[in-house]
């Protein structure tokens, strides 16, 4: 009896034994697999792929990157997949992104105005050697409180874009007036600093080159336009800066330009010239206008249509008298765009109620005269 006894201790003693030895491989497994944490770090390939994302397209979306990151760090820091939310796939990480930096840039326009100017002498010669001080700024008939920022051109980027008018109206003189513009883009484009579109329109606008800051993209979207059909400028005018100047994301500061080559005339827009001013306005846009009407083609309405347009928006309109001098008209740009002062300031009694505010930048020196855009629209609250 008692030997069966020993023998079932003994039997009792070896199966605990050998459940031991079973688990300890298991246990020792585990450190080798994802924790609970470490998985909702290494999970979300899914999830962790925005990140990545949002640092490549950085370039477009750059001004208002460094304002969201401080504001929302797990949704930029190195922390975020361990703060992810469940993997419902509710709520990404980058899916708050855009909201955040709309909510930044809003925020930047309240606490500041950006207004882009020219200076010449009475001989019409460009002053480019002025200071912040020599200058009194008037917003909205009372003085400013504060100057945040003076610079000179080469400090800020340029955004331009070229509308061409395809129509056939335009027809005989199209091939030189391509080549002008390409020539333009080339002389005053800079590689990584300043980017520009190219829109030919007749009844409709057409992009045949996105954003780039490529002159050989530029040049090719420019002799793609074909001529043809009826004309709508200001629909054209109007999209340009809506769409395209309107909605892009630079880095900072920039000077934005509408370069617009057109006879003036407009048979088939929807929205009218002043319609058109007011986007050119909201988009914050210098439009210069170059005239496809020779000396003896009868297109004076046209021409005043297009000097309109420029003087609303503190831009420049240019009448070649032949041919060869839209060439020239194209060179006196470029030259403006090389003579530019850029302020920002704060305004006095400053409300976010979409009202016009006038601007007016005059030079303390005598006999200097400042062109500059007449006012802006307010944010809304």
């Amino acid at each position: 009896m008692k030997v069966r006894v020993i023998l079932f201790l003994l039997g009792v003693w070896c199966v605990l034994l050998a459940a031991a030895y079973t688990q300890d491989p298991a246990s020792a497994a585990l450190p080798s697999a994802p924790s609970a944490a470490k998985q909702d770090a290494a999970q979300p390939p899914k999830s962790a792929a925005p990140p990545p994302q949002t640092a490549n397209s950085q370039p477009q979306t750059a001004n208002s990157q460094p304002q969201t990151t401080p504001q929302t760090p797990p949704a930029a820091g190195p922390s975020q997949p361990a703060t992810a939310p469940p993997p419902d796939g509710s709520a990404p990480p980058d899916a708050a992104a855009p909201q955040d930096e709309s909510v930044a840039t809003i925020v930047k326009r309240v606490n500041e105005v950006n207004v882009v100017f020219t200076v010449t002498d009475k001989h019409g010669r460009y002053v480019r050697d002025l200071k912040k001080n020599d200058f009194k700024i008037i917003d909205d008939s009372k003085p400013v409180l504060e100057i945040r920022s003076f610079r000179a051109e080469t400090d800020l980027p340029l955004e331009a874009g070229l509308l061409i008018d395809a129509s056939n109206s335009i027809r005989d003189r199209f091939k030189f007036e391509q080549e002008a513009a390409i020539e333009f883009l080339n002389q005053t484009l800079r590689r990584k600093y300043d980017r520009a579109f190219v829109v030919g329109f007749d009844a409709t606008p057409e992009v045949t080159q996105d954003f780039t800051d490529s002159t050989e993209a530029l040049s090719i979207g420019v002799r793609a336009l074909r001529p043809g059909g009826g004309t709508a400028l200001f629909d054209a005018l109007y999209f340009a800066c809506r769409e395209k100047l309107l909605k892009s994301s630079p880095n900072g500061a920039v000077r934005r330009t509408i370069i617009l080559l057109s006879d003036g005339d407009d048979n088939q827009s929807h929205v009218t010239r002043e319609e058109a001013i007011d986007m050119a306005e909201r988009a914050e846009v210098v439009v210069y206008t170059i005239s496809t009407n020779l000396m003896g083609s009868g297109g004076k309405h046209g021409d005043k249509i297009l000097e309109r347009i420029a003087e609303a928006t503190g831009g420049r309109s240019y009448v070649p008298f032949q041919l060869t001098e839209v060439a020239n008209a194209f060179a006196a740009i470029q030259e403006e765009l090389r003579s530019q002062y850029a302020i920002s300031y704060k305004p006095a009694d400053f409300r976010l109620d979409g009202r016009y505010r006038t601007i007016e930048i005059a030079a303390k020196q005598k006999g200097l005269r400042v062109r500059s855009r007449p006012g802006y629209y307010a944010p809304v609250q």
